[in-house]
């Protein structure tokens, strides 16, 4: 009986330290960030995918907690459930693409996780440092969301070889919806057959269209490619 309630304490530290624990790693990277483990996630088990979160402007600063309030954690803090490594790093000056894919390596190298399944999404100013890391590293990504941001012109071509899906709500009023559509419509100059998405949500304004987060479809529709394969 003592050998069962000794296993069972184990197992439920496990579950408790391990599945679901938002993790701070500090100091670790140029970007202090956040790392949730999903239940699926075993050191000897099958490679796990990374989706790493970049947040808006608002969120910046040097307090881990802050990024919590919106995006892919807040949406797990309310049931959501995604089946990666959660990865939420920290800025408080913009998104630097090569910092950013530092992070993305530390993680490879320390946890059971799959190159070739590498995701970025976010919002606002995120939604930018996600299409900048895409534009960056188009052959270490395998498919990216932005979420009422834009993109950086030059990365058009590169953006070209990244599945994308780009949304912006209509009625945004902090980043205008024409950012979105002037980096898709330079990405389909470049390639009109390049997979790339432009979902303009009616009525949606710069904080409404946040709910993205906490609904299936743009995990769904990430999760479902695969670096190397069509």
């Amino acid at each position: 009986m003592k050998l069962i309630f000794s296993l069972l304490f184990t197992w439920l530290a496990i579950l408790t330290n391990v599945y679901g624990e938002v993790k701070p790693i500090k100091n670790k990277t140029k970007y202090n960030f956040l790392l949730t483990l999903s239940k699926y996630y075993a050191e000897d088990g099958e490679k796990q995918p990374i989706l790493i979160f970049l947040h808006g402007r608002s969120l910046s600063g040097n307090n881990l907690e802050r990024v919590k309030r919106y995006g892919v954690l807040y949406a797990m803090s309310r049931g959501k459930e995604i089946p990666a490594i959660v990865v939420a790093p920290q800025t408080n000056n913009g998104w630097n693409p090569d910092d950013v894919m530092e992070v993305i390596d530390y993680v490879l190298d320390n946890y059971n996780a799959d190159p070739r399944r590498v995701y970025v999404c976010g919002m606002s100013m995120g939604g930018y440092g996600t299409l900048d890391v895409a534009g960056k590293y188009p052959e270490r990504i395998a498919a990216a969301v932005a979420i009422c941001g834009g993109g950086t012109l030059s990365y058009a071509e590169n953006l070209t070889k990244v599945p994308l899906w780009i949304k912006h709500g209509s009625a945004d009023r902090a980043v205008s919806v024409n950012e979105s559509k002037k980096i898709y419509n330079a990405i389909k100059k470049h390639n009109s057959l390049a997979d790339v998405t432009l979902t303009i949500i009616k009525g949606g304004t710069h904080g409404s269209v946040e709910r993205l987060f906490h609904q299936e479809d743009i995990y769904r529709w990430m999760l479902s490619y695969k670096k190397g394969e069509s």
